[in-house]
């Protein structure tokens, strides 16, 4: 079977491809982010280790984080640069899944959190001190048993007493214990940021961040109990369910910044007159979070489609009337591989545009763009995974060859940062407002191989499903239906919206970086991955597009081969996808990578004679 080796070109030229590519997926920032953070986690601390439970697998993760952290540089700066910590965390958590939500939420959670809303900085300089070199890990709380998602109406108070300049942290009922925060493992030192809702002389002034420390190497704080949660296949975090009874915080604790402080005479002052928006505004890290978090999955999606690709590159299995033959000459497995693989390029170039944006600005916008990138790049590397750990087979249920713990990994980060489907459903509802008519594409007008063709089918059906949907809600409502119905009645076709804004900017961003290539066969691989990309999204949606007009039953029944030959094409050049990771199988330490007599042998093993 051919492939790129075989195709003997240069040595200069083809080292010359490679690092093309790799700048490309990493935005260019390979050897000054990159680089340094994948040697770090080549360290042999990373190694796999058998028959741990999960609490010493997460025992462990905490000192993997303490080792990256010390290579890391700098925590101020990690802090201030999210593309710093963005490369961390996509490395990191190749090797230890865990890793992810505790370095992305000591830096960007807790310690940014800190020096965002940390007024007296000078008063907090022993916390920052302590979170900076990581002698505390950093926690971040908001969520409850009772509220979840809805935490702008979360109970746990923080009461100030005006006799003490105190204020009094207390979990008034069960539903108000915080739920999922890093509380099983007790006795690491930790300090948490924990959002509570503030009472002033008997009045709510909203919820407000507050800094609590956890725990030291002896235990849990006075007032600070907490329960470990059931173990979550695959995850090794500390999960524990948290109440406070009564604990009492420094004047210093209280992390209004400019969106709130409390006077010497005891009296609550804003100039934010909306509760609401004084929460949003003290959970601005958290976009960045969320961001972290794709960014990582995306990263598991090009580690998981780089093992599929490569073992299926050098398993032999049988074929008709000819010697065996490797798993990708087969036109099911091309089609099923090369398919993720152009899923998981489309979502890396998404996900460098938002990284780009939001370095660039983090207004409205940016956050409208951050919450409809993360659903739309978690869901389709869920399936992405799912995809490549059925097609190496046995191989792919074994934790030892990683893509087991991405989908455990992956089922975190729907949920995590703000749960997928209220994410898209807030975004959605955005859009529905800014939903303009758009020009209709008139059939045979583009080539079906032309990704930017598709880009536009895209549009038009963002845009007829938009605007249908507002009018029709808004035709509800003067009907005498409830705000709360009229929502209710549109929000799958709100999704929808949604979900086709998030594959244009997808195939928008794929379509350009294609453009970006300077090498005719950069430019031709990533041309054919682009195109299947599109055509599989178009694939999706051919009915609709022929009820409109748009897409002919002749075009939208050559779509199939079409994907069939254009994975066909990209077989040569296989190997050389895949090498635009920057990944080896030395790296990654996935027995399915290497010669299986040497991974999986029963066999007793003799040492040499004395």
């Amino acid at each position: 079977m051919a492939t790129a080796l075989d195709q003997e070109i240069p040595i200069s030229t083809e080292k010359a491809e490679r690092d093309e590519l790799i700048d490309l997926v990493f935005d260019g920032a390979f050897e000054s982010l990159h680089r340094p953070v994948r040697e770090a986690v080549a360290d042999p601390l990373f190694d796999r280790h058998e028959g741990l439970t999960m609490s010493e697998q997460g025992r462990l993760a905490y000192k993997r984080v303490a080792l990256i952290h010390r290579r890391a540089g700098k925590a101020e700066e990690i802090v201030a640069d999210p593309r710093k910590l963005f490369a961390i965390t996509e490395w990191s958590s190749l090797m230890d899944t865990t890793t992810l939500p505790l370095l992305s939420v000591h830096y960007n959670l807790c310690l940014g959190t800190i020096l965002d809303h940390g007024q007296d900085r000078d008063k907090l300089e022993d916390y920052v001190e302590e979170l900076s070199s990581m002698s505390s890990v950093g926690m971040y709380m908001v969520s409850e048993v009772g509220w979840g998602n809805n935490a702008a109406n979360l109970q746990t108070q923080a009461v100030y007493d005006a006799a003490t300049d105190q204020f009094i942290l207390n979990t008034p009922e069960p539903r108000a214990q915080k739920f999922m925060a890093y509380t099983g493992i007790q006795d690491v030192p930790k300090v948490a940021v924990v959002m509570a809702r503030l009472i002033v002389r008997g009045t709510d002034c909203g919820v407000f961040p507050f800094l609590v420390r956890m725990s030291d190497e002896h235990g849990l704080k006075a007032g600070v109990r907490a329960t470990a949660l059931p173990e979550k296949p695959g995850l090794a975090l500390d999960n524990g369910v948290t109440w406070f009874d009564h604990v009492r915080l420094e004047r210093r604790a209280f992390l209004g910044g400019a969106i709130g402080s409390i006077t010497p005479q005891g009296e609550f002052v804003s100039g934010i007159r909306s509760r609401r928006r004084r929460f949003l505004a003290s959970l601005e890290r958290v976009h960045a979070g969320r961001l972290c978090l794709s960014t990582a999955l995306v990263s598991a999606g090009r580690a998981s489609t780089y093992i599929a690709v490569k073992y299926s590159l050098r398993r032999h299995t049988f074929a008709p009337a000819q010697p065996d033959v490797p798993l990708l000459a087969y036109r099911s497995q091309q089609t099923a591989l090369f398919r993720a693989l152009a899923d998981v390029y489309a979502m890396t170039f998404l996900i460098n545009q938002v990284k780009r944006q939001l370095v660039r600005s983090s207004d409205g916008d940016t956050e409208r763009l951050i919450a409809i990138t993360k659903a739309f790049t978690s869901w389709t590397v869920t399936d992405v995974l799912t995809v490549c750990r059925e097609r190496i087979g046995a191989q792919g249920v074994f934790a030892a060859n990683r893509i087991a713990e991405y989908i455990s990994m992956a089922q975190g980060v729907v949920t995590a940062e703000g749960d997928n489907l209220p994410l898209l459903a807030k975004s959605a509802n955005e859009l529905l407002a800014l939903a303009e008519p758009s020009a209709k594409p008139l059939p045979h007008r583009g080539s079906l191989t032309d990704s930017w063709y598709h880009w536009d089918l895209l549009r038009y059906r963002e845009s007829v499903v938009g605007c249908d949907t507002a009018r029709s809600m808004r035709r509800f409502i003067r009907g005498g239906g409830s705000i709360f119905d009229a929502w209710n009645h549109h929000i799958n076709a709100a999704l929808d919206v949604g979900q086709t804004h998030g594959a244009s900017l997808a195939v928008k961003a794929f379509s350009e970086a294609v453009a970006s290539a300077r090498s005719p066969r950069t430019a031709r691989a990533l041309r054919l991955l682009a195109s299947i990309y599109a055509l599989g999204l178009t694939q999706r949606h051919a009915a609709w597009y022929m009820a409109h007009g748009v897409l002919t039953p002749s075009q939208a029944g050559r779509i199939p081969a079409l994907i069939e030959r254009l994975c066909a094409l990209v077989l040569p050049d296989a190997e050389f996808l895949i090498d635009g990771f920057a990944l080896t199988d030395e790296f990654l330490r996935a027995p399915a990578l290497t010669s299986e007599l040497s991974a999986y042998d029963a066999r007793p093993h003799h040492g040499p004679s004395a």
